[in-house]
């Protein structure tokens, strides 16, 4: 059974005048962890897109790069997209029934995170108030702030972005030190590590660009050691 038809099947158990946050008390053993991932980035890229006030071609392009939905799909899809726009629920719901959901597995928080700047960044417009919104999910999340500067930092267009920042380690930070840093981000990074966390099959290339931004930041440091 695909991610897409196990949701289906969750909605299907949805009574009149249910929200679906209800679905995500239905989502708590290993095997719907994927349905419960799929969800939550199109829920809270659904209240995202209300925070900027509009949801453009771009973003549900960026929401197909990140799960391909399948044609067979689309409506299931569109359904969890309208569903978590239009329920009377905060966003802050969202993320709190979320973040107790993962709350042991917090790398695939930050998953969740870098599939919501994708989704962000798809229209080449970072908002402040998309950025607001981001931070206070990833407070939620229980992440710190040097936490989400970091991912911040690997997805938001800068001139200069700082190494040290994306590779989450303080500047003037010891050569090997930086270095354990950035291996250990690396085999975070790698598609069997995060297929293992749970996530999405189809969300695991998102890694690409995160690896990229890794392995530059690191050479930059290392070249100027």
């Amino acid at each position: 059974m695909s991610v897409w038809t196990r949701i289906t099947k969750a909605l299907s158990s949805l009574r009149k005048g249910e929200s679906l946050s209800h679905v995500f008390e239905q989502l708590r053993s290993p095997p719907e962890r994927r349905v419960a991932f799929a969800i939550a980035v199109i829920a809270l890229g659904a209240k995202m897109a209300k925070a900027d006030g509009q949801v453009t071609r771009d973003e549900v392009t960026a929401f197909r790069e990140v799960f391909q939905i399948a044609r067979a799909d689309e409506a299931g899809a569109a359904r969890v997209f309208n569903l978590a726009r239009t329920d009377v629920a905060g966003y802050r719901d969202y993320a709190g029934r979320i973040s107790a959901m993962f709350s042991a597995q917090s790398q695939t928080l930050r998953d969740l995170m870098e599939g919501l700047f994708h989704i962000a960044l798809a229209d080449g417009v970072y908002h402040p108030e998309e950025d607001a919104f981001l931070a206070e999910v990833a407070r939620i999340f229980g992440l710190s702030e040097a936490e989400f500067r970091t991912l911040r930092c690997r997805f938001v267009p800068d001139s200069a972005p700082d190494p040290f920042a994306v590779l989450g380690v303080a500047p003037g930070t010891p050569l090997p030190e930086v270095r354990r840093a950035w291996r250990k981000l690396v085999q975070e990074t790698h598609p069997d590590a995060m297929v293992a966390r749970g996530v999405l099959e189809e969300a695991v290339k998102l890694a690409e660009k995160r690896l990229i931004a890794i392995n530059r930041a690191w050479d930059e440091i290392n070249e100027a050691a």
